[in-house]
């Protein structure tokens, strides 16, 4: 799992501000490294079905391609998640 490197203090104008600062930060960690595990195990699906896809039988075309299809559509709505994740990162 990716956790970014960060100072190790917060700061802000109070103490509760620092606090509630990172508190803030360790959510988004949270929230980062899970949609990160989604989009990684969205890749293997995907590489899953694109691999079985070669010893898919003759006549099985349309179905491969619509598991191709919905693992490749869960790629990328995994992918679009983390971004806008990472859009939202907050300053320590």
């Amino acid at each position: 799992m990716h956790i970014e490197k960060r100072r190790s203090e917060s700061t802000g104008a109070t103490e509760s501000e620092a606090t509630d600062r990172l508190l803030s930060w360790l959510d988004w960690q949270h929230e980062h490294s899970t949609a990160l595990a989604a989009l990684q195990q969205a890749e293997r699906a995907y590489h899953r079905t694109v691999a079985g896809a070669a010893f898919a039988a003759p006549g099985e075309e349309a179905s491969v391609l619509e598991l191709q299809s919905e693992s490749l559509d869960a790629l990328e709505a995994a992918r679009v998640r983390l971004d806008e994740v990472r859009a939202r990162r907050p300053e320590l």
